[in-house]
């Protein structure tokens, strides 16, 4: 088992990580959303405000847990992530893969609502950069974060 630095970005310090139930479905249900990369995580933190923190996390694996990982975009990725846009909950207690950012994410929302066929996503969606995320379910899951540090970001280059 190894120890893997995931970052998380909010408009606040997170010490302790916690699951919330949104408005809107995300890409892999409801969850802690973190990524193995700080400048994705600075993305997330300023999106709204232009300011935040992204807060930085060891994660110690734990083969208890129930992980599911897609290491490429695929058709089984597409399909877990339609079902859970769709509200279609899972019972993994963490799930990595890639993100389907906000041009990715109008791709899928298309291919769900049947506007466009699995061949044309396929197209439009290969000539997006790699993103990640890892995101966690249950409080379970939860416990094999410890919190490192959080600084404050900006969207200044």
């Amino acid at each position: 088992m190894s120890d893997i630095i995931l970052y998380h970005g909010s408009k606040e310090l997170v010490p302790v990580p916690e699951i919330r139930i949104s408005r809107y479905n995300k890409d892999f249900y409801f969850g802690f959303y973190c990524t193995r990369y700080a400048e994705q995580a600075r993305r997330w933190a300023t999106r709204f405000t232009g300011n935040g923190v992204v807060n930085e996390y060891r994660y110690t694996e734990n083969e208890m847990l129930r992980v599911l990982r897609f290491a490429s975009m695929t058709d089984a990725w597409l399909d877990f992530i339609v079902d859970c846009r769709l509200g279609k909950a899972h019972d993994y207690d963490v799930v990595e893969g890639p993100m389907a950012d906000d041009t990715i994410f109008n791709y899928v929302q298309n291919f769900a609502d049947g506007k466009i066929s699995r061949a044309a996503f396929w197209e439009l969606a290969k000539f997006k950069h790699p993103t990640h995320q890892i995101s966690f379910h249950t409080a379970r899951s939860l416990t094999a974060l410890t919190f490192l540090k959080g600084y404050e970001v900006n969207d200044e280059i």
